[in-house]
């Protein structure tokens, strides 16, 4: 395996994420590992934060190890209902074991509502801390869809990401 694998990678690398869930009764809204007042959680076998989700998805494809359904599967009772920050964790270990660090993450919620202004700080956060990083290399947006789509309609949220890792310094 050229440029990945168990060697590691030899140059920085960008890999994308994306994931969407539909709303739901009876769960909370969590996105970033943040619970967020709403009527609505999102449906999924862990917590369902689809913020994490696409930021794992993103690390992952930047280190070539696949995706998280490939880690960590809804398939397995061990995942469920699990905080997907402990999941971005993992991820930040399968990086580090492939001689990988995170250098910043930039991710765009997409939904309707609720506003998330007031929650983004906590999620930058969170995430940043288990990526074992700077609060300033992480980056965190929200939008709507104007109307349009499944988001648009109020049918869920969707997510996308981007991250970069470069090779780990070794001390």
């Amino acid at each position: 395996m050229t440029g990945s694998g168990e060697r590691g990678i030899k140059t920085a690398r960008v890999g994308i994420g994306y994931d969407s869930h539909r709303w739901c009764d009876g769960r909370p809204l969590v996105l970033g590992g943040v619970v967020i007042p709403h009527s609505w959680g999102l449906s999924g076998h862990s917590d369902a934060d689809a913020l994490i989700h696409a930021i794992c998805d993103a690390v992952l494809g930047a280190v070539g190890a696949g995706d998280i359904g490939a880690h960590f599967p809804d398939t397995d009772p061990a995942y469920r209902g699990i905080s997907s920050l402990v999941l971005l964790t993992r991820v930040r270990e399968i990086a580090t074991a492939r001689g990988c660090r995170v250098v910043n993450v930039d991710a765009t919620v997409i939904m309707e509502r609720p506003k998330l202004r007031a929650h983004i700080d906590g999620m930058i956060a969170n995430i940043a801390a288990a990526l074992a990083m700077d609060d300033a290399a992480v980056s965190i947006k929200a939008k709507t869809n104007e109307g349009m789509g499944f988001v648009g309609r109020g049918e869920g949220v969707a997510v996308m990401a981007v991250a970069l890792v470069e090779p780990a310094v070794v001390t």
